[in-house]
């Protein structure tokens, strides 16, 4: 067996070591290759970690198909083997990785494959520019970048809020790659970014599905010159095309019309009861009475009216707690509508007052979080891991849950809200907590046996019952495996707004979502001002310093930003008032700016003036203009330019008229002298 495998096609040769069981890629005139910090593994249950390059027995040929053509391998241990096939797409040059199951493929708790690439200069250095994460709405982590990222939320899972999309890409001088997950349901990604680099390590790992790999992986690598990370996202646009998973707002607002009504409207979060358990982890016991709140629909409905008399057009409302429980209790046995703040009358009063503003009303519902005190409890719905174990805890309001199997969900769900609409209360949205943000669930009861893709296909049958009662689906966040039938979400934000102001960043955001869907979801986006640091100009050195060695390079930190200039970044939906249900969670913290309502409703009409303008546009370029990573500029299909200095809150929006061009500028009362 030779040591070393050549493929060639066109620009594009794969070279592989038989021996270190490391590849090397040269695509258009630029090499990336893996190291042995990068080597495939596979980490077994026992704790020991198994290197490809030290299985018992090896073997590798070259393979030539139909449709391209590359190096087949099978690796043998004593119990169990695996198999792969890297090979190289003649119709589009791309790089396939194929790892297939072989004999015995169980006891694993993951496999690290196919490793890491990392780019290499002419003088053989090896150094990036950037690598680009598809964490939230999106991060570009610069090789010298100050901070340490290794940590990820949902341990970089695919199909969660770790990863919206399953792809992540290293620019170096302009020579990149994109490494797209198409199997990415029991699958995530790794980072190691030390603090200051000089450089960052990515690679994909698989998990088993119910115990064992029962299934072809596929990752997809697509190698680009003269390209930036705007260039990534469009190669994944048109992926996503080709798979049927793109679905514009177009096409959505043909099924639903209401979608057009939500767009120009501002975002108003409220709840009605709140009841926290003593056994939850929220619990209080020092100050008893925050414990229990209670505010009566007829209340609601008050302010929905003092809204619309204020001259606010276009509103939805996102109802939190309306369910007799309270917020996050008892689910999915949420029913009837809160005795105590007027029951069915009060909620239908609420949603008739709603209906003669104009305006949109959804209520919050949840049906993963399986609580044990809820009517219909029944552990043998539960989920159950793949060694027959149920998971419990007992962290958010309704104290302990365990997780329902998804498969009993869509059930739930018509039960819910055929009951809800049998009162006339009138829904033209809703939002199913969760589906979006958390990882799929896998089950391994008998009776109701599910996959992580199985559990993502129940969780979207969810959403296309709304859709089929014409009710405008929502969900946390915006993973894109729901993109066929999610209009809109509760956020997309960049993953720092969901940290205390002035916490140290995991690198410099960029809206890597919005440059796919923009055109495809409505997102809301915060409008608080964060004090932060926002007179940074005007203190000592010393403070400076003493700030900075608390929470690392000051640029790294949010510095007294307006999160408006977010908003109108990405031509979001602005959320006018937004209570949060948990204290220091989610992005709702006590240090964020409260101005007077009527503030609120000028600031917001500018973002939703921009919103109906380019919603269903796509978003086809973000820069730097300035190379300042606090200056940004978005560009939209139609020909639209925002532009944002985050550091002194001035804005610029060019729309292009006729053979000119309307700026309308401003500056946030934040920075104001």
């Amino acid at each position: 067996m030779e040591n070393y495998l050549r493929v060639s096609v066109d620009t594009v040769e794969l070279g592989f070591d038989c021996e270190k069981t490391l590849y090397t890629i040269s695509a258009s005139g630029h090499t990336w290759e893996q190291g042995a910090d990068g080597a495939p593994a596979i980490c077994r249950k026992d704790g020991r970690e198994l290197l490809f390059s030290g299985a018992d027995r090896s073997r590798h040929r070259y393979e030539k198909r139909g449709v391209g053509e590359g190096i087949f391998s099978c690796y043998e241990w004593s119990d169990f083997s695996v198999e792969t096939y890297v090979w190289v797409e003649y119709a589009t040059h791309a790089v396939h990785f194929e790892l297939i199951p072989g004999k015995e493929m169980t006891k694993f708790v993951k496999v690290r494959w196919p490793g890491a690439f990392s780019g290499r200069d002419s003088n053989g250095n090896t150094v990036h520019s950037y690598t680009a994460l598809p964490l939230q709405q999106g991060v570009l982590i610069p090789d010298d970048w100050e901070q340490e990222v290794r940590k990820l939320p949902f341990g970089g899972q695919f199909c969660s809020a770790a990863a919206y999309m399953p792809w992540f890409g290293q620019v170096k001088d302009g020579h990149g790659y994109i490494a797209i997950c198409e199997t990415p349901w029991d699958a995530g990604y790794e980072v190691d970014h030390p603090a200051g680099g000089p450089h960052t390590r990515v690679e994909p790992y698989f998990l088993p599905s119910l115990g064992e790999l029962s299934y072809r992986r596929c990752m997809r690598y697509v190698f680009q010159e003269n390209c930036d990370y705007n260039d990534l996202c469009k190669i994944y646009r048109s992926y996503v095309r080709e798979t049927g998973l793109f679905t514009t707002l177009r096409e959505k607002a043909a099924r639903n019309p209401r979608v057009d009504e939500l767009i120009g409207s501002v975002i108003v979060h409220k709840g009605i009861k709140t009841h926290v358990s003593p056994d939850s982890a929220f619990y209080d016991p020092e100050h008893p009475e925050k414990n229990d709140v209670l505010i009566p629909f007829s209340a609601r409905s008050r302010e929905i009216r003092r809204y619309h008399e204020m001259g606010v057009r276009r509103l939805y409302l996102h109802l939190d707690g309306w369910g007799a429980p309270g917020y996050d209790n008892r689910h999915p046995d949420y029913l009837p509508a809160c005795p105590e703040a007027g029951g069915w009358e009060g909620l239908k009063e609420l949603s008739d007052t709603i209906q003669d503003c104009g305006y949109l009303f959804g209520l919050h519902d949840q049906y993963r979080d399986y609580y044990t005190d809820a009517a219909s409890y029944d552990q043998e719905y539960a989920v159950r891991d793949a060694d027959g174990g149920v998971f419990e805890m007992a962290r958010w309001a309704g104290g302990r849950q365990n997780y329902l199997c998804a498969t009993q969900a869509p059930y739930y769900v018509k039960r819910n809200f055929e009951e809800v609409l049998s009162h006339g209360i009138r829904l033209q949205a809703s939002y199913l907590d969760v589906f979006t943000c958390n990882e799929p669930d896998e089950c391994s009861h008998p009776h109701h046996r599910m996959t992580r893709k199985e559990c993502l296909e129940y969780r979207e049958a969810c959403f296309a019952y709304l859709t089929s009662k014409g009710i405008l689906p929502s969900s946390e966040e915006c993973g894109d495996w729901a993109m066929r039938e999610l209009v809109f979400c509760h956020y997309g934000p960049y993953d720092f707004m969901l940290e205390k102001p002035g916490s140290p960043r995991r690198g410099i955001p960029v809206p890597l979502f919005n440059l796919v869907y923009h055109d495809c979801m409505i997102l809301p986006w915060f409008m608080d001002r964060q004090e932060g640091n926002a007179d940074n100009e005007h203190r000592t050195d010393n403070e400076k310093t003493a700030d900075n060695e608390d929470s690392g390079d000051s640029e790294n930190r949010a510095d007294g930003e307006d999160y408006m200039l977010y908003a109108l970044l990405n031509g979001g939906a602005p959320y006018l008032d937004r209570d949060g249900a948990y204290p220091d969670t989610d992005g709702a913290f006590d240090s964020a700016a409260r101005r007077r309502l009527a503030e609120d409703i000028a600031r917001c009409a500018q973002v939703t003036a921009l919103q109906e303008r380019v919603a269903k546009c796509e978003m086809v370029r973000h820069e730097f203009p300035d190379g300042n990573p606090k200056h940004q500029r978005t560009v939209f299909s139609d020909g639209t330019q925002v532009t944002v200095w985050l550091d002194t809150g001035k804005y610029e929006i060019c729309y292009p008229i006729a053979s000119d061009v309307l700026k309308v500028s401003g500056r946030s009362e934040l920075h104001e002298a």
